[in-house]
Order: structure tokens, then C-alpha cells, then sequence
């Protein structure tokens, strides 16, 4: 005697929906995995940008020095001026340390917008290719030199990115001595 030949047809049915279930569960896996990959690229990328603009207001700060400027005197800072504007300021006090993601890093300071960035940029809204705000630079007489032959300046920066979570804070100190030529990069 032989077997009935439709016993065996629901082991393929429920073998087919088990594969299908193992592959739904696993493409949903990747699918995720690929998220979390570009919201990470994404904010590296807002990091980057951030960084950017701070070093560029600090490189602009340190310029700013050796334009004749660092012979000003160093004043109690109060107020935000704008470097596009001419303006500019020597603080007696350092900047602030202390650094939250709410607000700026320091309310003092200068602002200062790149020249190839374009002023439309800074929105104070969120956007793939705009700026929250435009990079501060912050410069703090520190005294006479170690060496004597002139002065030296502590330099911070702040810059955003996209958002206001997307910040960057750098710092030098700079010496602007007797006898320093800006040559204009060459």
C-alpha cells in the first residue's frame, strides 16, 4: 500500500512561511542598520562644518591681530561687534569655559562671516546648506610675550553647523611681536 500523495503538501506551505519570515525579519534589520549609518554620517558631516567655521573665525581673530590691531587696549568686553563691519575688540577676561548647547558659548565677542559663505546662509534655521548662526572669534590680551619681543593673545572661536546642537570651540594663543610682516599668504 502507498501513502496518500496530499499528506505531505502543508510541510511546504508552513517551510515557505517560515523562510519568508527569517527573510522579512532580516532585510527590516539592515534596512534599520542603514538609518542609524546616515544619521551618523549626517552629523558628522554637521561637525565638520561646525569645525570649519570656528577655525576659519580664529584664523580671521589671529589676521585681525596683525593688522595693527593687537595694539589696542584691552577692554572690559560687553557686547557682540560684527568683523565684516570693521569692527573689532580686545577683552581684558578670558572667554568663558564653559560651554551648553542652549545658548552660544559667550555672549561677547566678534562675529565674522566668511567671505565664501554667503550672508543668505546663516538663517537661524535648520537647513542642509545654511548656518545656524555666523562663527564668533573671542581675543583675550594674555600679556607681554615669554620671549619679550611682543605681545600674546589667547584666540577662541566658536562656529555652527545646521542646528544649534552642531557646535565647534577652538582655541590658540597667538603672538604678534616687533618686526612681523603679513606678507598676504605668500
Amino acid at each position: 500500500m502507498t501513502a496518500p500523495r496530499f499528506a505531505a503538501r502543508g510541510m511546504v506551505l508552513v517551510s515557505s512561511l517560515l523562510l519568508l519570515i527569517v527573510v522579512t525579519i532580516l532585510a527590516l534589520a539592515m534596512f534599520r542598520g542603514y538609518g542609524i549609518q546616515e544619521r551618523i554620517a549626517g552629523n558628522v558631516r554637521e561637525k565638520q562644518r561646525a569645525l570649519h567655521m570656528a577655525v576659519s573665525a580664529q584664523q580671521y581673530g589671529e589676521w585681525w591681530l596683525t593688522q595693527g590691531n593687537a595694539a589696542l587696549t584691552p577692554i572690559n568686553c560687553h557686547n557682540m561687534l560684527n568683523a565684516n563691519l570693521n569692527q573689532g575688540q580686545i577683552c581684558r577676561l578670558p572667554a568663558p569655559t564653559q560651554v551648553t548647547l542652549t545658548a552660544p558659548p559667550w555672549a561677547v565677542g566678534v562675529t565674522y562671516s566668511p567671505t565664501t559663505v554667503l550672508s543668505t546662509q546663516f538663517t537661524g534655521t535648520a537647513g542642509q546648506n545654511t548656518y545656524v548662526a555666523p562663527p564668533v572669534f573671542y581675543i583675550t590680551d594674555l600679556g607681554s610675550s615669554g620671549t619679550g619681543n611682543g605681545e600674546a593673545f589667547q584666540v577662541d572661536a566658536y562656529g555652527y553647523g545646521a542646528t544649534t546642537t552642531a557646535v565647534a570651540v577652538v582655541e590658540s594663543t597667538y603672538q604678534v611681536g616687533q618686526g612681523v610682516i603679513d606678507r598676504g599668504g605668500l
